[in-house]
């Protein structure tokens, strides 16, 4: 009974618990954002494509994986609604028909290239193809829609910043999309897919630039937290990446630009969480202390995902190991 009776009192190990969550809370979502987002910027490289086998190789380097990333959001979801259940409920009743859209552009983006496969015919093809790069332009978009306006506090649907973060997000997950597909092509193929990479990333830094700028002229009250130490030093290290990621390109480094890449990723959620901290939820005014669940709740879901977390990793590992290596010609999954 003591022992009940201390987890129902006290944080698990007298840690900061609650913003331990909110860390990783972004952190799923800048996981799902890394994995998926190498699926979405494979999609919208699908429309420069003009060759049925280069974008069968498209569709086979991502083939193995892109069902699994999707997992990361369902994750990210649970993790917001089990954490913080009145943010969830604030956010999604806030912004329902944006959920929906990005629900149905994630499904889009899922039926498309399964049904682009089923028929040899060149009028099927051109608009389940179409269809695959509409749901991979749109759900990043929405995304990064999402995001903003979260940050931001926004009731409202569309807003100057959200659109503006939400192309960001499309141009970096190109660069995702590029990076990837650099490590699982070869020959042809992958030199010509160095040069979208540049373009994605200097429109991406360019669209950073520019939605930092809108929220410091747009919102007077987060100008405190964009010149704080931590976005300030997020910002110079999305440059450092930004370089070393040109730099692996240029010099062939695969992995290693794929890796930059990854930096890129979870420096933007961690601008995001950073300008938002310690406030979750700008619209309530519900900082993080005050949005968390109650202590027994909070001890045990920590307790469950310090177990279920390693186990999804391991997975994941598995997977990328057993598909490693790039797509040889006429391989399929």
């Amino acid at each position: 009974m003591t022992e009940l009776a201390t987890l129902a009192s006290e944080p698990l190990f007298g840690l900061p618990l609650a913003d331990l969550w909110f860390a990783l809370v972004f952190f799923i979502f800048g996981t799902f954002l890394f994995l998926d987002g190498f699926d979405f910027g494979v999609g919208v490289l699908f429309a420069t494509r003009s060759s049925e086998d280069e974008k069968g190789r498209l569709l086979d380097a991502i083939g193995p994986f892109w069902d699994g990333n999707e997992v990361w959001l369902v994750v990210f979801g649970g993790a917001l609604f089990a954490a913080f259940p009145s943010i969830y409920a604030n956010l999604f009743s806030r912004h329902y028909l944006l959920m929906f859209a990005i629900l149905a552009a994630l499904g889009l983006r899922g039926l498309a290239p399964e049904m682009y496969e089923q028929r040899d015919d060149a009028t099927w093809k051109t608009w389940w193809g179409r269809a695959f790069v509409v749901g991979s332009l749109a759900t990043p978009f929405l995304i990064g829609l999402f995001a903003a306006n979260w940050l931001l506090g926004a009731t409202t649907i569309v807003t100057l910043p959200g659109i503006v973060v939400g192309l960001a997000v499309v141009a970096l997950t190109v660069v995702d999309g590029v990076a990837f597909l650099r490590l699982k092509t070869r020959g042809e193929l992958r030199e010509s897919l160095a040069t979208d990479g540049y373009r994605a990333l200097a429109a991406y830094l360019a669209l950073v630039v520019i939605a930092l700028g809108a929220l410091y002229a747009t919102t007077p009250g987060l100008r405190s937290a964009l010149l704080s130490p931590l976005v300030v030093g997020l910002v110079v290290a999305t440059l450092v990446l930004a370089g070393g990621y040109a730099l692996a390109t240029a010099r062939d480094r695969y992995y290693l630009a794929f890796i930059a890449v990854a930096g890129l990723v979870f420096s933007l959620v961690g601008v995001v969480a950073g300008s938002m901290y310690p406030l979750i939820d700008r619209a309530s005014g519900l900082a993080v202390e005050d949005a968390i669940v109650s202590t027994l709740p909070l001890n045990v879901m920590t307790i469950g995902a310090g177990l279920l977390l390693p186990l999804i990793f391991v997975y994941f590992g598995v997977l990328y190991s057993v598909f490693s290596g790039p797509i040889e010609a006429g391989e399929s999954y």
